[in-house]
């Protein structure tokens, strides 16, 4: 089935703020043959992202960022998570909301330089994919990026949005002891990392010999 199978019978938007929530009611077909009952969903609509795992393929290295997340915070207030251990501030790799006549690939580019100092050399698509889908219309577009990791140093962000980044280096050994203990705790970094161990290899060679 496709976009074809569902009938919008009413759209309206909820709330326009930092994000956009819009209100659908809907009909869709059913597997078994005919249309389901009109249901009612917010949607929420924050644009769409570009991720990018910086890698040093001649120091071996990963280029990493923390910074502070109020959905990570408001997490906390949930009994699967204990607040003297776990933190509102995560560890992320670059990403920032694609603006329009953007493509994802400006945007990873762009975004690597305000938010660590590092300019990318060469760029591999990792997958799209959709975030939460059962509430939010934002795909990710996720890539692995060459860079310089002697680049990487201070803090970074726009004071205007409230933004304060640390960057810092991680060699792939010490990225990989991490994920095995569970330290990474956002799935745009775990599925980067997941991907990273496989494709390691390749990249180190590929990378180190186009230097």
């Amino acid at each position: 089935m496709n976009a074809d199978d569902v009938k919008v019978i009413k759209k309206k938007t909820a709330f326009r703020g930092y994000f956009r929530l819009d209100q659908y009611v809907f009909q869709h077909k059913q597997f078994e043959g005919g249309w389901g009952a009109e249901i009612s969903r917010e949607v929420l609509e924050r644009g769409h992202a570009a991720c990018c795992l910086l890698y040093d393929p001649d120091l071996d290295e990963l280029v990493m960022i923390e910074q502070f997340r109020p959905g990570a915070f408001a997490a906390l207030q949930s009994p699967w998570f204990d607040k003297t251990q776990d933190s509102p501030w995560e560890v992320e790799i670059v990403a920032g909301i694609i603006e329009d006549g953007e493509s994802p690939e400006v945007l990873v580019r762009r975004e690597s330089l305000e938010e660590s100092g590092c300019e990318i050399q060469q760029l591999e698509l990792i997958d799209k994919y959709l975030v939460s889908s059962g509430c939010s219309s934002e795909t990710q577009f996720l890539f692995c990026g060459k860079i310089d990791a002697n680049q990487a140093l201070g803090i970074h962000g726009l004071a205007e949005e409230g933004e304060n980044i640390r960057v810092f280096r991680i060699t792939v050994n010490d990225a990989f002891t991490r994920l095995d203990a569970g330290s990474f705790n956002n799935a745009t970094i775990l599925v980067a990392m997941h991907w990273f161990r496989h494709n390691h290899p390749r990249l180190k060679s590929q990378w180190r010999s186009l230097a």
